[in-house]
């Protein structure tokens, strides 16, 4: 097994060095608080066992990270039935943009984007009694971790200004893909995405998809045929306009958000999670994909 130790700690040592640390997401208020200067890396390797280096205790908002959560839940419900009302191709756009859904009459293209997650949300709407409670229940039990809770303060700063979110959830509902009332699924989905956790309790949630649907408590949570799907979706679209880069430079599935976190597996063997604030001008962590990029590198491991 690689030094994991020696790898981070050397990622973090470049990290702190690094003067063009991108910019911070100032969209949406809440966000634009937090100091650039903060960097994280932690990694729970196939026995189990974490290694970490610079801020991992710190909680951070994960954005679009919680995607990859609540598409594990509705897919958990729904089955095979799920792709009926979203799709699971890469969309080659911005997370947010709007144009494609005019085209495919209201049906996203895939699970990862604004779009897809809110089509998603609508689904958990209908099926749960308390949608927010229980997926935040979900993710607890999948992180071993019952302080994991929702920023309330994020939340309410997203739906001040989300306005294009607004606007996809209704041009979405005009084609008959929404069930729900627009207020109800944006409320679920604005809390779904102000989920405030830090870089060891992503990896820790996140080593069900490295671990074939086994949390590090070996508790199954998810089939083999599921893991295998929501991988391969990370892989293809976890990254927006920017996942082809990703499976080049990195080579893992992965997901990230614009709190500047990052998450991604190599199934089998590890899951990690990376936190710097600074994005670059996709929307991703620049210094998470530099990190990772570093890892995949010196450690000779990813799936290629």
């Amino acid at each position: 097994m690689p030094e994991f130790q020696n790898i981070l700690d050397n990622i973090y040592i470049e990290a702190k060095k690094t003067v063009d640390k991108g910019e911070i997401a100032s969209y949406i208020p809440q966000l634009a608080c937090v100091d650039i200067n903060n960097f994280g890396i932690a990694l729970f390797d196939k026995n189990g066992m974490l290694h970490s280096s610079g801020n991992t205790q710190e909680r951070f908002s994960i954005q679009s990270i919680s995607k990859v959560l609540s598409l594990s839940l509705a897919f958990n419900l729904l089955g095979e039935k799920l792709w009926e009302r979203v799709g699971v191709e890469p969309s080659g756009d911005p997370f947010n943009h709007l144009s494609l859904l005019e085209q495919e009459n209201g049906k996203p293209r895939n699970p990862l984007i604004n779009a897809g997650a809110i089509v998603v949300a609508d689904i958990l709407v209908s099926h749960l009694k308390n949608p927010k409670e229980e997926l935040l229940q979900y993710v607890r039990k999948i992180a071993n971790d019952n302080s994991i809770d929702y920023d309330k303060d994020v939340a309410k700063s997203e739906k001040e200004t989300g306005f294009r979110n607004y606007a996809a959830a209704y041009l979405i509902k005009s084609y008959g893909n929404l069930e729900n009332d627009v207020e109800t699924v944006l409320d679920f989905y604005f809390h779904q995405c102000s989920l405030s956790m830090s870089c060891e309790q992503l990896a820790s949630t996140f080593y069900v998809f490295a671990n074939r649907g086994k949390c590090l408590k070996q508790t199954q949570h998810l089939n083999l045929s599921q893991i295998k799907r929501i991988n391969a979706i990370m892989l293809s679209c976890g990254f927006y306009d920017e996942a082809g880069e990703f499976a080049y430079e990195v080579g893992l599935p992965g997901k990230s958000g614009v709190g500047g976190g990052i998450v991604a597996v190599l199934p089998d063997n590890f899951s990690v999670a990376t936190w710097s604030p600074g994005l670059n001008e996709k929307g991703n962590s620049k210094l998470g994909l530099q990190a990772l990029e570093k890892l995949t590198t010196e450690s000779g491991l990813s799936i290629f």
